[in-house]
């Protein structure tokens, strides 16, 4: 184990890839209702650096934790598991 010590990884799908190298990634986590106990879908967007402007609208990423590159972005692209499939 490194030095750092454990980072946290998500996976997640790219909605966004505008920007220069920089890709927006919405993950979903279930989250249950304190009163019905029922799941519910919750969703969060991370601003992601993508350091070769690799990834596309549809992507399924993961992004692990890295130190701040900018005022939004402290996660980072670290593999690409699926390419969006082309309609």
């Amino acid at each position: 184990m490194s030095a750092r010590g454990q980072r946290r990884t998500l996976e997640g799908v790219v909605v966004s890839d505008k920007m220069d190298k920089t890709v927006v990634v919405r993950v979903e986590r279930l989250v249950r209702d304190p009163r019905y106990q029922k799941y519910v879908r919750r969703r969060t967007r991370f601003m992601a650096h993508d350091e070769g402007n690799e990834c596309g609208i549809g992507d399924r990423v993961q992004i692990v934790e890295h130190r701040p590159i900018s005022k939004r972005k402290r996660w980072k692209v670290q593999a690409t598991l699926a390419k969006a499939t082309q309609v």
